[in-house]
């Protein structure tokens, strides 16, 4: 699996982490393309985002919120995180996007194995230091354990209540 460029404009205080592109994702070149994946609902309560994939990433980007993942690349036969062989896993430049995003505040990782993946593959490099660091329910349909109503509220005491 290969993963996107990032949705960033150079003055983003936010970056939302995930971990690789699911397989609908990669079929569609888009973050979060499945129908039942929360994050775009969640964005549309919490900022209002509205529209067709185009029009959601600018709508974010006003809101100087960032998408991007922990990987570059892995092998990944499904879409689960489960799924990801980190052995042969690459991670995003991390240190060239902060260096580009010297705004960037707050990283909010989107699952526990977009953390795990950082804390593994990025940290190490101290890449994150002085930026605040949230970790955030999984928005995928595979995280079934807690209600859109839980999701939404953690993710609205991450973003918005700050």
């Amino acid at each position: 699996s290969e993963g996107f460029p990032p949705i960033a404009r150079d003055d983003a205080r936010v970056l939302i982490l995930g971990s690789l592109p699911g397989q609908r994702s990669i079929a569609e070149q888009q973050y979060y393309a499945h129908p039942q994946n929360a994050f775009w609902r969640i964005m549309s309560e919490l900022f209002g985002i509205e529209g067709g994939y185009a029009a959601r990433c600018r709508q974010l980007s006003e809101y100087r919120i960032s998408v991007w993942d922990v990987l570059m690349s892995s092998v990944r036969p499904g879409s689960m995180d489960a799924d990801i062989r980190v052995a042969s896993a690459t991670a995003n430049d991390f240190e060239g996007f902060f260096a580009t995003h010297p705004g960037i505040e707050l990283i909010a990782f989107n699952g526990r194995k977009a953390e795990q993946l950082f804390e593994r593959f990025v940290v190490p490099g101290g890449t994150a230091q002085g930026k605040k660091c949230v970790s955030l329910p999984s928005t995928s349909p595979a995280y079934a354990s807690l209600t859109f109503s839980g999701k939404l509220a953690a993710w609205r005491a991450a973003l918005v209540d700050e």
